[in-house]
Order: structure tokens, then sequence, then C-alpha cells
């Protein structure tokens, strides 16, 4: 096994456990901040969205700086900054006094932490350009795996011990993570010299942004990225209705969701591998075009079976088009730009969560519950468009400091 696998199978790892920690406590945030109480006039719901909204856009302002920095002190040094602040952080979370408190840590957790992009930079600048797919695939099966576990790990330490241990074992969780990534992860970086790099982090995001390719698959991103999570809000309210409002809402709930990221861990790695074969643009369209077609008979189901078989369907398609983005923007853009560029990417992903749900809600209230799939399949449409019109397979690059030529 050569080293970079083996960093690879340590990353993976390491996006494990810290996705099962954050995914803990996501499941009761609501249900926390109701116990909390509020100290001013606003009302809970309000204070429940500003734990969700605040984390998402301080993460989607500070991402891109981080990952600029990253570029000149190293990437291992921001994955380890990510985990043990965000450690800190939600260790804080579980001793909060007001929902104030809590909505403040969170903001302040968006800031500090962002392992996701931390980790997929410090890989793209590890691996061969050619075997991208495979380990932002692998990467990928880490994630949506602890996506899928961390929630039930919460939920049975909230019932045993209370709310605030799940946020101690959540802190205890990264800890383990930094630790692994801090002894088991050597990072050979060789810190810019003047004359090879621009010296403003502003210099550095437009000249990536200008490269051919970049801003179509930044764009693509969002998309990708708000489509799926519109539902977010509404998904158990929509099953409500199928089944009548019957007992077991939420277990039918769980048992969608975990599908569906089990399909999506499943399809990341077998997808990430064939676009290394048959390229990433080709996987990323495809991927696309499923989902949004597996979309548009979710708004008509009659039955929770029927949905949970279709939401299987769409978590597989999804769970290759992540890999595939990765691997494109690492393919546009030259080495030693990969944590401006993943942090960026980053930042996209933060926005477009942020802006989902609100956008779901809304058209929930306007439309129905069954217009969000309709949406959500016209939005991935258009992002399969804009893949086949604006995404190449391949750019030339040559160094950070030489513009791109287009292949």
């Amino acid at each position: 096994m050569t080293r970079w696998q083996q960093t690879l199978f340590i990353l993976v790892a390491a996006q494990l456990v810290s996705a099962v920690g954050f995914g803990m406590f996501f499941p009761f945030l609501p249900l926390y901040v109701e116990r909390l109480g509020t100290n001013t006039g606003f009302s809970l719901e309000f204070w429940a969205g500003m734990v969700f909204s605040g984390q998402a856009l301080t993460m989607a302002i500070s991402s891109p700086i981080w990952g600029s920095l990253a570029d000149r002190f190293g990437r291992k040094a921001m994955i380890e900054r990510a985990m043990y602040g965000g450690a800190v952080i939600i260790l804080l979370m579980g001793f909060a006094r007001s929902a104030e408190e809590l909505a403040l840590l969170r903001a302040i957790q968006g800031a500090i932490t962002g392992t996701i992009a931390a980790i997929n930079a410090l890989t793209a600048s590890l691996v061969p350009r050619e075997r991208v797919g495979y380990a932002m695939g692998m990467l990928q099966v880490g994630l949506w795996a602890g996506i899928a576990a961390g929630p039930m790990l919460g939920g049975v330490v909230a019932d045993l011990l209370g709310f605030r241990a799940a946020f101690i074992v959540t802190a205890i969780l990264l800890i383990i993570s930094g630790i692994v990534v801090t002894f088991g992860v050597q990072e050979r970086f060789t810190p810019p010299s003047q004359g090879t790099r621009r010296t403003g982090i502003m210099s550095d995001w437009r000249r990536i942004l200008v490269l051919p390719g970049v801003a179509a698959a930044y764009t693509t991103r969002f998309l990708n990225w708000l489509g799926p999570n519109m539902l977010l809000p509404v998904l158990p309210l929509y099953i409500a209705t199928l089944m009548h409002g019957n007992e077991g809402v939420s277990t039918f709930t769980g048992i969608i969701v975990g599908l569906s990221s089990a399909a999506g861990t499943v399809s990341a790695l077998y997808l990430g591998r064939l676009g290394d074969r048959i390229g990433h643009r080709r996987v990323l369209l495809a991927g696309t075009a499923v989902a949004a077609l597996g979309f548009i008979p979710q708004a008509f189901v009659t039955t929770g079976w029927q949905l949970l078989m279709l939401q299987a369907l769409t978590g597989a398609a999804t769970g290759g088009m992540n890999p595939a983005l990765s691997a494109l923007l690492a393919r546009y853009t030259g080495s030693g730009d990969e944590g401006a560029v993943f942090g960026i990417d980053n930042s996209v992903n933060s926005a477009a969560r942020a802006a989902a749900p609100l956008l779901g809600a809304a058209l929930a209230a306007w439309f129905g519950l069954p217009s969000i799939f309709l949406v959500t399949a016209l939005v991935l449409l258009g992002a399969a468009a804009l893949t086949f019109r604006c995404l190449p397979e391949r750019i030339a690059v040559a160094s950070p400091a030489t513009p791109a030529v287009q292949s």
C-alpha cells in the first residue's frame, strides 16, 4: 500500500468519526432550544432557525479564508484547527444556559470548523490526479456513513443520558479524530515562495474563479445542494400525510433518511472509481439527470413505501454527484491551490444549506408539500443542463501562478 493510500484511509476514518460526532446532536437541536428557553422577546421558533442558519452563514463566510490560509501554512493544520476547535465549542454547547447562547456558539462553530473542506483539500493535494475520483468517493463514504450513524447514536445517548451528554460525546469524538490526524497523517508541505504566488487572499479567489470551468462547477454545486436540501424541513410532514397521521412517522422518516444515506454511501465509492475511468463529467451528468427524474414522481406517491424506494434511488444518484464535482474541481485547478479551491467549495455548500430550508418552507406554505419535489427536479435539471454546456472533462493547469489553458 502506497503512502497516499495509507493517508487516505486515515482521513476517511477521521471523516467518519467526525461526521458521527457532528450528526449526533442534529435531530434534537430544536428540542434542546425549547429546553433551554429564551431570555429575549423573540420566539423559540426564531432561535431554532438561527441555530441552523447562523452556523451555515458563518461557515460560508469563513471557509474561503481558512482555505487560502491552508495553501500558505498547510492543510493538515487546518484539519487540526477544525477538529480541536470544534471540540471545544461543541463541549461549551452542552453547558449553554439559553437559546441565545446556543445560537451564538453555533455561529462560532461555523466560523471555526469546516472539517470536510479541510480534509478534501489535503486529500486533493496528496492523491494522484488520476485517482482523485476514487479518493473523493472514499471520503464521501466516510461522510455519509457518519451522517447515517450519528443521529441514531445521538438519539440513544440523549434518551439515556440527556441532551447535554450528546455534546460531550461529540467533543470526545472530535478530539479522537484530531489525534488520529495529528499522529497518523504526514504532510510534506512546502510554503509557497513570494515569487510563485500573489500576495492577497482576494487575488487567490479571483484567479481561481476565472479559471475555465471553475465558476460553472461552483454554480452546479450550489444547485445540487440547494435542490435536495429544500426537503429537510418538510419531509416528516409529507410522510405524515402519506401515513394519514398514523404512529411511527418518526421511525419511518429515519428509515427513509437512513436508506437514502446508505444508497449514497455505496454509490459514492463505485461512481468515484467509475469517473476515474470514463470521466467525471459523464458521471455527474448522469447522476444529476437521474436524481432530477427521480424526484418528479415523489410528488405523486400515495404510500410511504413508494417514497422510500424513490428516495433510495435519488440518494444513490446524489451520492455520485458530490465526488464527481470535487474531482472536476481538482482537475480544473493547479497544485498548491487545493485549500482555496475547497474552501470556496465549502462556502458554496454552506450558502445552499442556509437558503434551502427557507425556500423549502416557503414553497410548502405557498404551493403545498408536493411542490417541493417538482421544484427540486427543476433545480437539478438546470444543474444537468449547466453540466452539459459548461463543464469540460479536463483543463490543463500549469501552476498557481500560471493562467490555465483549456485543452
